[in-house]
């Protein structure tokens, strides 16, 4: 049996929302849980998408589907789903009528603390100085 492969849904965020909702910001700990729930289920994350707002019908989420690089669709959980997508009833829809699954993580979000935070900042806000968060 072929591998399931995984288009993984982060929410690009703005940096200002840290303090309220440090989660929906932190697109590298949702893609970590994206990950986590792929491997668990014996599926391979093929692509990592990082949007806000985004059209349910924009060719960026189904050129990989039409392509045959992207079976399923998870997000962390339905708040950061919500943030990356327009409508999420609507993206629903359209993966009911392309055959595609959506799912979400559903896995315990990270504990952020002011350390943690400023770690997320840091990787943030300068990711033009050569920064990667190591």
């Amino acid at each position: 049996m072929a591998d399931v492969q995984v288009a993984a849904i982060a929410s690009l965020t703005p940096l200002e929302e840290l303090d309220s909702d440090p989660f929906v910001v932190d697109t590298r700990s949702q893609h970590t849980m994206c990950a986590r729930w792929a491997a668990d289920q014996g599926y391979v994350v093929t692509r990592q998408l990082l949007i806000y707002g985004l059209r349910p019908d924009h060719c960026g989420l189904w050129s990989d589907v039409e392509a045959g690089q992207v079976d399923l669709f998870v997000a962390p959980n339905r708040r950061v789903l919500e943030r990356a997508l327009r409508s999420v009833p609507e993206f629903t829809a359209e993966c009911e009528r392309r055959g595609v699954r959506l799912e979400t993580a559903g896995l315990d979000e990270p504990a952020y603390d002011a350390a943690k935070k400023a770690e997320v900042h840091r990787r943030l806000s300068m990711p033009t100085a050569g920064y990667d968060g190591c």
